[in-house]
């Protein structure tokens, strides 16, 4: 569930900031010994990992930044977070900051737990007589216990990251920067960290993640910034973003349709929604009629055919599908040319949110068909008894 944020002024600005990283070919030793001193350049090449960027983040607000791998996104992070330069371009910041941008990074593994989370503390600004204070908090957050006094070069990947994770979250940041970390530890920690980003959130804090779980980044951030190559391609709400990082990801240009197929008998020209009096709908509340209308294109005549559809969230899930074999229902024969099917939903029990409708038509159920990916979305409208993708009637006794 999104919380409004409380908006404030700018805490991070990025203008037009390029980084370059200079990748060597020749990566032996030998390699690098037979060529000194003869054409060096020739074994090295420029990468760019971040491309003319120019945003504006504002205090109080969640934003995910999401892409492919190698589009850019800890880069960015840690541009964000001035543990590199840039090559070219501006990045300003105010407030402080605490940034998990690699696992265990700012962990020396020769000193215990202890030792390391009055060195990061203090790396992250606060004051031995405050780490004092919070000492016992972090270690209960961490749930390290008694492995707290032991050299941190024995800890498991899980331990690294509660440990770095509680130590962050402590240090009274205005700013927090999460690269992917949460993808670490088991479901109950996943949990408590979402759990205490959630509440960042509603005092004002601004939090910036990296992270490959759309789920996450639906769940935590209002807005959703997508990479590719280095360049920022989409900005904006984060279900549209969620949705712009799918075109990239199956080599769309964002907002682009699926190429027809156009040696297919039957095809699928767009998805409609109606409610009960047949006109067109893009909010639902929950619990009234809705109607998801197919509109097909026969490139021949057909004696039989068969249609479906499926309701997905921004992240994927499926939350309801059915087709026409399902329903017992047997199309009648189709001429060449343009015709639609109806599939009604009599009482559409999602929960609030938005959603995704993909339809899919063939001349037999499943074999050869034609999917139309995302082809309509309609926003669900609830009083909010209850969270999730259904809506139910809750009573307490």
């Amino acid at each position: 569930m999104v919380v409004t944020s409380r908006i404030g002024p700018d805490v991070v600005r990025i203008q037009n900031v390029t980084k370059h990283f200079v990748v060597r070919k020749d990566n032996s030793l030998k390699e690098r010994v037979v060529h000194f001193g003869r054409r060096g350049r020739a074994h090295r090449e420029q990468f760019t990992a971040v491309s003319d960027v120019d945003l504006v983040i504002k205090a109080g607000t969640t934003v995910g930044l999401l892409g492919p791998n190698g589009s850019g996104k800890s880069t960015l992070l840690k541009l964000i977070g001035g543990i590199v330069s840039p090559s070219s371009g501006e990045v300003l910041t105010r407030g402080r900051m605490a940034a998990l941008l690699e696992l265990g990074a700012g962990f020396h593994p020769d000193l215990s737990g202890r030792e390391n989370v009055y060195l990061n503390a203090s790396i992250m600004g606060m004051s031995r007589a405050d780490t004092d204070r919070r000492f016992t908090e972090i270690v209960e957050f961490s749930g390290i216990g008694d492995f707290i006094d032991t050299q941190v070069k024995f800890y498991s990947s899980g331990m690294f990251v509660r440990l770095a994770f509680a130590v962050a979250v402590h240090t009274d940041p205005d700013v927090l920067l999460v690269d992917e970390v949460l993808a670490v530890g088991d479901e109950a920690f996943q949990r408590k960290c979402m759990e205490r980003i959630a509440r960042f959130r509603q005092e004002g804090r601004t939090i910036i993640l990296v992270s490959h779980s759309a789920a996450q980044v639906a769940e935590l951030c209002e807005r959703g910034i997508v990479l590719k190559d280095g360049a920022v391609i989409f900005d904006g709400e984060t279900n549209d973003a969620i949705g712009a990082l799918r075109d990239v990801l199956e080599g769309r240009r964002v907002g682009e349709k699926p190429l027809e197929d156009a040696d297919k008998p039957i095809q699928l020209q767009r998805i409609q929604l109606l409610d009960d009096h047949g006109s067109p709908v893009t909010i639902v509340e929950t619990g009234k009629p809705l109607t998801i209308r197919l509109h097909v294109r026969a490139h021949q005549d057909l004696p039989t055919w068969a249609a479906g559809f499926s309701i997905d969230t921004p992240t994927g899930q499926m939350v309801l599908a059915s087709n026409t074999e399902r329903l017992s229902t047997s199309m009648p024969a189709i001429t060449t040319g343009d015709g639609h099917v109806d599939f009604t939903i009599s009482s559409a029990g999602f929960g609030a949110g938005q959603y995704f409708v993909n339809g899919n038509v063939s001349e037999v159920i499943d074999i050869d068909s034609h999917i139309l990916w995302q082809g309509a979305r309609f926003t669900v409208k609830s009083h909010e008894e209850n969270l999730g993708t259904v809506a139910a009637a809750i009573s307490v006794s």
